[in-house]
């Protein structure tokens, strides 16, 4: 019997066995609403102490993101964010190439639009891959670029430019390991399951769980 998963747009996609949801895992795709973040579709969050609203999220995963910042957030299909993970983006940057780093023009904003020398430029954005893990307590710093299959160790700040399919930690994050060599880096990105049908990707479970990359690739929808 094929297994039922809950569409993306779910809310609370855990059931518990009582039947209830667990409050406090969320598909992002289905509670992000900020302009700036974009969340692919299964990619989800968890908190042992969720926000008191689903909208809340944002403000919890990206608290220097606004609706009015010129980054933005980006989060690929089927990642994971456990508990405390926080993205610092580029706006909670100040200046630091003078004499101060202390951000006068917050506090007294100008009547024009005419740039302020306390403020930095506008920053780059922050981009996840997909199916990466970010374990708990992990700081993203801004402009990260996380590649896809990236496994964020615990409390890890990670910054720059992380290489598909490599293991980080530490702070600030380094890369620990590879989790496969090069050649089978290229096949899984080119298989690219996470942008399969759910039923296909469910369906291919054992082989995704299992680093079977022959079995996966056999079960590629169309022709690769």
């Amino acid at each position: 019997m094929p297994v039922a998963f809950p569409p993306p747009e779910t809310t609370h996609p855990v059931i518990l066995p009582d039947g209830s949801h667990h409050a406090g895992t969320v598909f992002l795709a289905a509670v992000l609403r900020h302009p700036r973040i974009a969340a692919g579709d299964y990619s989800y969050a968890s908190s042992f102490a969720p926000p008191a609203t689903p909208e809340g999220w944002a403000g919890r995963l990206a608290p220097y993101l606004f609706d009015f910042s010129p980054e933005r957030l980006v989060i690929g299909r089927f990642c994971q964010i456990a508990d405390g993970v926080r993205f610092i983006t580029a706006s909670a940057n100040h200046r630091h190439d003078g004499v101060s780093s202390y951000p006068f023009a917050i506090f007294a904003p100008a009547d024009d639009s005419a740039p302020r020398p306390s403020l930095p430029g506008p920053g780059p954005d922050t981009v996840v891959g997909h199916d990466v893990w970010i374990g708990e307590g992990a700081t993203i710093l801004p402009g990260a670029r996380i590649g896809t299959g990236v496994i964020v160790g615990a409390g890890a700040v990670v910054g720059g430019t992380v290489p598909d399919y490599a293991v980080v930690a530490g702070n600030p994050a380094r890369v620990l390991r590879m989790r496969f060599d090069p050649d089978t880096v290229a096949r899984l990105l080119d298989i690219a399951w996470w942008d399969w049908p759910i039923a296909a990707i469910v369906a291919a479970e054992a082989a995704i769980c299992g680093g079977d990359v022959a079995a996966l690739a056999a079960a590629a929808p169309g022709i690769r």
